[in-house]
């Protein structure tokens, strides 16, 4: 069988890139093995257009808030899914002096901080004493149904192999690959975390996090809120809530910890007045990088393998807006930008 192009993995990316390109006429194979835990799949689906304890706007959000609206808006068309919402953080202080930097920061960004028009009109769901701020807009993705939709979707088109990749099968060479009955002109690597073990982009700079979240009842407390006190509460599914999460660069392996759970509970005990039960618990790795920029482009030797990782944390956000990019570089030979160019690394990739 001959196609186009090999997706390798069909996480947040590999949807991405699959979806453009065969929007644009191409013929492509998507390969990924199913797992249930993986960091597309455990995620809360934000995305939060400020960052970090001192506010400020997340790497280029001004192009991938509206380009990730209009991609995921699309998407969930053509899956017959409402897979966006607009909506926003309430954010409550957990201290006067966070407080005091949260107001000073809405003075020079008020496109996406705001002051609350009420400030006790949550006081029925919430104990807090330092108030609150709004951060909006934001968006809110449906990752689990997207995910599943797309899959089915490639399944009925019979462009999907449920299986695990061999890389000792795959032929790589300047002309394009292999892959047991496969040939095709390129092979995008699109595996997430499995791609640190990638022989073709070991060298590249990742890094491993992990992120443990839970998933809660919480029926009394309204869903068109995303809820922030050093841990998230984000709308889920029915009266389900997402809530977490760690962040964690050194660890012995991925399972969810009892200390993570109880330090949930104990928060949500003190944070919230109205009921809660904890219905599920569960951990995974995140593909960051070392300098917090995606990995985007094709090898600098054989241009036939390509990769689109390391979004890390704000993969909502990247994966539309780089999956588009790399689909016009592939078609058109439009330039990537060059902070997330994997040509960067062209030494250390020519030597791997």
């Amino acid at each position: 069988m001959t196609v186009d192009y090999i997706i390798l993995g069909q996480g947040l990316t590999g949807t991405f890139v699959s979806w453009n390109l065969i929007r644009a006429g191409k013929e492509v194979v998507v390969i990924d093995e199913s797992k249930p835990f993986t960091a597309s799949r455990v995620a809360s689906g934000v995305v939060n257009p400020v960052t970090g304890r001192r506010i400020v706007r997340t790497w280029r959000i001004e192009e991938l808030w509206p380009y990730a609206f209009e991609a995921y808006t699309t998407l969930g068309k053509e899956l017959n899914a409402e897979l966006v919402q607009s909506t926003s953080i309430l954010d409550f202080h957990p201290s006067p002096q966070m407080k005091e930097a949260f107001e000073k920061r809405i003075e020079d960004e008020d496109e996406y901080l705001h002051k609350p028009v009420n400030a006790d009109e949550w006081k029925q769901y919430f104990n807090y004493n330092y108030g609150f701020s709004c951060i909006s807009p934001c968006l809110l993705i449906d990752l689990n149904t997207m995910l599943i939709n797309w899959r089915q979707k490639l399944k009925n088109d019979n462009r999907l192999l449920e299986q695990r990749f061999d890389w000792s099968e795959c032929k790589v060479s300047q002309d394009g690959i292999e892959y047991n009955s496969l040939t095709a002109q390129k092979l995008i690597c699109c595996q997430g975390v499995a791609g640190f073990d990638n022989a073709w982009f070991k060298n590249l700079p990742f890094a491993k996090i992990k992120g443990e979240a839970v998933i809660a009842s919480i029926p009394d407390l309204p869903r068109d809120r995303i809820y922030k006190q050093g841990i998230n509460i984000v709308p889920w599914n029915k009266d389900l809530f997402w809530i977490g999460s760690s962040y964690e660069w050194s660890y012995n392996d991925v399972l969810p910890t009892a200390g993570f759970r109880k330090k949930v509970e104990e928060h949500l005990k003190h944070w919230l007045k109205i009921p809660f039960r904890i219905v599920d618990h569960f951990a995974s790795e995140r593909p960051a990088t070392i300098e917090r920029r995606p990995f985007v482009g094709l090898h600098p030797k054989y241009t036939s393998i390509g990769i689109l990782d390391g979004m890390g944390t704000k993969g909502c956000s990247l994966a539309p807006f780089f999956a588009s990019q790399l689909t016009e570089h592939l078609l058109e030979q439009k330039p990537l930008s060059a902070e997330v160019d994997i040509q960067r690394f062209k030494k250390i990739l020519s030597a791997g």
